[in-house]
């Protein structure tokens, strides 16, 4: 997907949270802005000094932590996973499996418009794999191949 695309959403944050079932302060994706079934998706998350984990991450010189950044790349992915599969995928939970090859490249702050990249690299059954890029711009900040299972929500 291109740096250009448009970020008006395919998918806006009300349906966000009808597909997923996170919530503030952890729920990370304001929007889908690209989407490809099953092989690719493109998030927006706009980064804001209200967040509270910039209180104490750092005080003085907020950064995201990288786990959240990683976080909003599976949340990208679940929301492709269950954009892809459809009504019966909605509410389900997306639970990690492996986080490899985790690399964070630029400091994420107050202000950036963060893209978040989602490639899928397999599918097998509830079980996918892929590969995410965080990106400011054309600057790669963060990236990670991690692996998720789908699950029902047990309420």
């Amino acid at each position: 997907m291109s740096e250009t695309q448009s970020v008006d959403p395919i998918i806006d944050i009300q349906r966000i949270m009808d597909m997923i079932p996170h919530r503030y302060p952890i729920l990370l994706v304001d929007r889908i802005i690209g989407f490809e079934p099953g092989k690719s998706a493109r998030g927006l998350k706009n980064v804001t000094m209200n967040e509270p984990h910039f209180m104490g991450h750092f005080p003085g010189v907020p950064v995201m932590p990288g786990v959240l950044i990683i976080e909003a790349l599976a949340q990208t992915a679940a929301l492709m996973v269950v954009n892809t599969l459809g009504k019966e995928a909605e509410g389900k939970l997306v639970y990690f499996m492996t986080i490899d090859e985790a690399r964070f490249r630029k400091p994420v702050t107050p202000g950036d418009t963060l893209f978040l990249d989602i490639e899928t690299i397999r599918n097998r059954g509830a079980v996918w794999k892929f590969k995410g890029y965080a990106k400011i711009g054309d600057k790669v900040c963060a990236e990670a191949t991690f692996s998720a299972m789908i699950v029902d929500n047990k309420e």
